[in-house]
C-alpha cells in the first residue's frame, strides 16, 4: 500500500497542473483505476449496476447521471472503469493532493460557468476528445450536487449540445444510495445502485433542441426504480 502511494505521488509530479490534456493516458488511468478499486474495498462500498447491456459498442459516448454526492463521480467511473470516463468537473477537483493532476492526465476538465467563453472552451475540448476516441465523457447536467428536497435541480441543456457536436450517443444513468457512503463509513457497508436507463441515438437528438432532450433526460432518470428508492 506505502509503495502504491509513493507511485501515485511521483507519477503526480510530472503532470502539468495547468495544461487541458487531449490524449488519453494509459498508465495515469490504471493508476486511477487501482485507487479507485482500493478506495471501494477499504470504504466498504457494494456497488450493484443493471443495464450495462443498453451502453453502445463500437462508440465513444456522453454519460449523463443525477449527482447527489461526491461519490457520485468516483463510483461511476469504477462501474465504467472499461470505458476510460473523463469528467467535466467544478476547477476545485483539479487541486486534489495527488489525485487532481492523475484525472487530469485522464482527460478530466473543469468547466468556469461564471465566463461562457470559458466555458465553451471546455465543451469544444470535450467534442475534441470524443471525436479523437480519446474517453468517453461525462456530465452532470444539474451543474452541482443537489442537496435539495427537489428530485433534480434544474438542467444546464447546453451539455447536451457535446453530444451533438461530436455525433455521439447520450448515456442517460440514474444512481442512488451514494450520498449515505460518508456517514455509513467505517461503521457499516454501504449499499450503491446504478442503473442505465437508456441510450439517445446520435441520430435521435440530431437537430433537437437541448431543452427537448434535457426533457427526456430527466423523464429517464425520474422513471427509473432505482432513483424512486430516494423519493
Amino acid at each position: 500500500m506505502i509503495t502504491f502511494v509513493l507511485i501515485l505521488a511521483i507519477s503526480s509530479l510530472f503532470v502539468n497542473p495547468k495544461k487541458i490534456y487531449k490524449k488519453h493516458s494509459r498508465y495515469y488511468r490504471t493508476l486511477l483505476n487501482i485507487s479507485t478499486q482500493l478506495a471501494v474495498w477499504i470504504m466498504r462500498i457494494k456497488v450493484h449496476v443493471s443495464g450495462l447491456e443498453k451502453l453502445p459498442k463500437g462508440t465513444r459516448f456522453l454519460l449523463v447521471q443525477n449527482h447527489r454526492s461526491k461519490f457520485d463521480p468516483i463510483l461511476t467511473w469504477y462501474v465504467l472503469r472499461k470505458y476510460d470516463l473523463a469528467f467535466i468537473s467544478k476547477e476545485e477537483n483539479m487541486h486534489i493532493p495527488i489525485f487532481g493532476r492523475i484525472i487530469r492526465k485522464c482527460c478530466f476538465m473543469s468547466i468556469d460557468r461564471k465566463h461562457p467563453g470559458r466555458a465553451m472552451e471546455t465543451v469544444n475540448t470535450a467534442v475534441e476528445l470524443l471525436k479523437d476516441d480519446q474517453v468517453s465523457m461525462g456530465v452532470y447536467p444539474e451543474g452541482t450536487r443537489n442537496t435539495t428536497q427537489e428530485p433534480l435541480l434544474p438542467f444546464h441543456n447546453s451539455m447536451f449540445k457535446i453530444a451533438q457536436n461530436a455525433d455521439v450517443p447520450i448515456v442517460v444513468m440514474a444512481c442512488h444510495g451514494t450520498s449515505a457512503v460518508k456517514d455509513n463509513f467505517p461503521k457499516k457497508k454501504s449499499h450503491v445502485y446504478f442503473e442505465v436507463t437508456g441510450v439517445l441515438k446520435p441520430e435521435d437528438i440530431k437537430g433537437l433542441k437541448t431543452n427537448v432532450i434535457g426533457d427526456e433526460v430527466a423523464r429517464q432518470i425520474l422513471d427509473s426504480p432505482i432513483f424512486r428508492k430516494s423519493l
